[in-house]
């Protein structure tokens, strides 16, 4: 990384991300690089998410910060006590609503007023810019405000984040929202999409999921709607992934927004940095298990197959048995992440049979530190989501993919990584036992697992390129820092 010029006082970057795991994880490594480079950081979750950090992490994990803060505001929901992601209509519907706009234009204020009565040698500056995740966009009326630039950051891939800039354009095509019903089962979702520039030929059923509704007023629909309204009112937009990656899609994007940023993997840049231990930022909103690494150390290389449907995905008590049975019939051994909300309505319950099948070689958690996981020399294989947190750390670890995508993004990132990057297979959304256990064996035994893992590799390796003291994602970072991040702070 290149350093950041010298003004008057410490660049002030107030970062507040969409309060889900996955952009809230994102923000906070993007965050840890920035305060590598010489910036003050804010923080900022909902009350709600900075609780569950507490749980999490401890009461003390923000000590030892004098340039990282945390900070706080209410999300207009329910107060509630769960350890889970919250509803996500409600939460869009209130971001739409600009609900949160006025505890953060509060809190910009505070800031501010605690920079100009602070001593010199408490060395908190004023506010010079925010940090905003995409699809947080009341973000930009209070830089308005308070007269400071914004930058976006996404934490999606660039491929679903087009996907999303052109639902505008699926309207004027009648495209979505969707006739009716019969549009979910007549094969209209497999229209083929041709006009997106930077996009080969895919189906609308491999845009981003969010269309498919028959509601003109649907909550989720109309909050990308927008956002994507707010895009354009940025400084600059930053996307969390690499050029060699994702470059048509980039240079796509480029040329309909201001200032296009890749800068990804992000941990790859982290890996770098030599921190003390005190000066580590957490990341997860559950309790990690770590004993499960140690389990890990008992097995072979490339023997493990690492599931973990992420955060948010919810599945009904079936398609659970279908994935244990199809594990278990698959005889290769496991680690699979179950949340205690992942089953709609029920906790989760698997099989007599299952159990005793897999009670020598599987190993089931609560949560997991999910990086060190991949990045484990018996680790295999990955059964995910494909969120894009997931992509990335699969990317980085060299590790090849059976992908079963949800909702939102992860559809469109399921199709590329299938069809563009090599690295995954897909599992029907009706999951099926022997699906599962033919799609496991051969990722594990046979030869287009194999050519998978070759594949993998080769995308590690770009992605340490990019991250690398001449690659494309380290140019990119310090030019954001010095064209953008520093402008204001500098005049």
């Amino acid at each position: 990384m290149g350093s950041v010029e010298v003004t008057d006082h410490k660049p002030h970057v107030v970062c507040i991300p969409y309060p889900a795991q996955s952009h809230i994880k994102g923000m906070l490594k993007f965050a840890k690089l920035l305060r590598h480079n010489g910036f003050h950081i804010t923080f900022i979750n909902t009350e709600f998410n900075h609780n569950r950090f507490l749980k999490s992490l401890g009461p003390n994990f923000q000590d030892g910060l004098p340039d990282f803060k945390f900070e706080t505001i209410p999300d207009g929901l329910p107060p509630s006590d769960a350890d889970s992601t919250q509803d996500i209509p409600s939460l869009c519907d209130n971001i739409t609503k600009n609900i949160m706009l006025p505890p953060f234009r509060d809190l910009l204020r505070k800031l501010n007023e605690r920079a100009a009565t602070s001593s010199t040698c408490s060395n908190v500056p004023p506010v010079t810019c925010i940090l905003s995740d995409g699809y947080m966009p009341f973000t930009v009326l209070a830089a308005d405000e308070f007269a400071i630039p914004v930058v976006w950051f996404v934490t999606l891939s660039a491929c679903s984040f087009l996907g999303f800039l052109h639902y505008p354009a699926l309207i004027e095509k009648g495209l979505a929202p969707l006739k009716d019903e019969s549009c979910f089962t007549n094969g209209f979702l497999d229209t083929v999409v041709d006009w997106i520039p930077g996009m080969k030929a895919i189906r609308l059923q491999d845009l981003p999921t969010l269309l498919r509704t028959t509601n003109p007023e649907d909550i989720l629909f109309n909050f990308i709607l927008e956002a994507n309204k707010k895009f354009p009112k940025a400084s600059a937009v930053v996307i969390h992934t690499f050029d060699a990656l994702e470059g048509d899609v980039l240079h796509a994007l480029s040329a309909m927004l201001p200032c296009v940023y890749g800068i990804g993997p992000l941990q790859l840049h982290l890996n770098h940095i030599s921190e003390d231990h005190s000066k580590q930022v957490s990341y997860s909103l559950w309790k990690e298990d770590t004993e499960c690494l140690k389990w890990l150390d008992t097995n072979p290389p490339n023997s493990v197959v690492y599931v973990n449907f992420g955060s948010i995905t919810v599945m009904t008590p079936q398609q659970l048995v279908e994935f244990g049975m199809g594990l278990a019939n698959s005889k290769h051994s496991f680690l699979w992440v179950i949340r205690p909300d992942l089953v709609v309505g029920e906790s989760a319950v698997l099989p007599l049979e299952f159990v005793s099948q897999t009670k020598e070689r599987g190993l089931i958690t609560r949560w997991c530190p999910q990086e060190q996981v991949l990045n484990h020399p018996s680790v295999g294989g990955f059964l995910t989501h494909c969120g894009w947190n997931s992509i990335l750390e699969t990317i980085s670890a060299g590790v090849p993919m059976l992908c079963w995508p949800f909702f939102a993004d992860q559809q469109t990132n399921c199709w590329y990584a299938c069809n563009e990057w090599g690295l995954g297979m897909e599992i029907d959304n009706n999951v099926k036992r022997d699906e599962v256990e033919k799609l496991v064996r051969e990722l594990m035994e046979r030869d287009k697992g194999q050519k998978m893992r070759i594949k993998a590799m080769e995308w590690k390796k770009l992605a340490e390129e990019a991250t690398g003291s001449h690659g494309s994602s380290t140019i990119n970072f310090d030019r954001l820092v010095n064209q953008v991040l520093m402008r204001k702070s500098s005049t």
